[in-house]
């Protein structure tokens, strides 16, 4: 069984360059206001957006935590000016599809089609797609529904080196998260003003877009 309360649970699964700095900057600010980081990610598309996808550790994501959390991180941001240009801050849950980043992800999902991207080729392969068993070790054991000439049809994928880990929306997807939203696992208590949240849909907000600061000029003595 799960045990929800591991806020602190590592990443397995982290970004590269500019992201991860972002992700340092971000994870130690979700954490104190009880949620944990999934992902960070900058696009370049309509304009530069930072996305920051996170959740509660249930897996609970509302749409009043995605504004907590662009309240929260919005100075920071502002004041470490990582961004060398203007940019839209976007908060985002992780969604029925969601990427999977945890030890607890791969243990939780098993019984669902997923998709995995390795760092580096597994005998002329860096895509996989199929059944998530489960975990075995360093790696999740998946059954694969992909399989080529002459490749064995279940494969151990060490966690750590993948670049990409996430479900495939299915029936069966769409069915759990229904079943857990009318069981109530997945669900904060609705407010007098607002209903309840149905588990797995994905929430957003966007803030404006934030202008790049220029560096001052160096002022030299005459």
């Amino acid at each position: 069984m799960i045990d929800d309360g591991t806020q602190q649970e590592q990443r397995l699964i982290i970004e590269q360059g500019l992201a991860a700095r972002i992700a340092a900057l971000a994870e130690p600010v979700l954490q104190g206001l009880g949620y944990r980081l999934v992902r960070v990610r900058l696009s370049g598309l309509s304009g530069c957006t930072l996305q920051i996808m996170a959740e509660r550790p249930d897996g609970t994501m509302s749409i009043d935590d995605c504004e907590s959390v662009s309240r929260a991180l919005s100075p920071v941001f502002d004041v470490a000016d990582l961004i060398d240009r203007a940019y839209r801050l976007e908060i985002s849950s992780p969604g029925i599809d969601r990427p999977l980043v945890r030890r607890s992800d791969f243990e939780r999902y098993a019984g669902h089609i997923v998709k995995v991207e390795m760092a580096e080729p597994i005998n002329g392969r860096r895509r996989f797609r199929g059944l998530l068993c489960g975990v075995e070790g360093a790696g999740a054991k998946i059954k694969r529904d992909d399989i080529g000439p002459g490749e064995a049809p279940e494969i151990v994928l060490t966690i750590e080196d993948m670049t990409d880990a996430r479900l495939v929306l299915t029936d069966a997807l769409v069915t759990e998260a229904l079943r857990r939203g009318k069981a109530g696992e997945h669900l904060e208590p609705a407010s007098d003003e607002r209903p309840a949240l149905e588990a797995g849909h994905e929430h957003k907000i966007s803030r404006r877009p934030r202008p790049h600061r220029a560096p001052r000029p160096a002022v030299k003595g005459g």
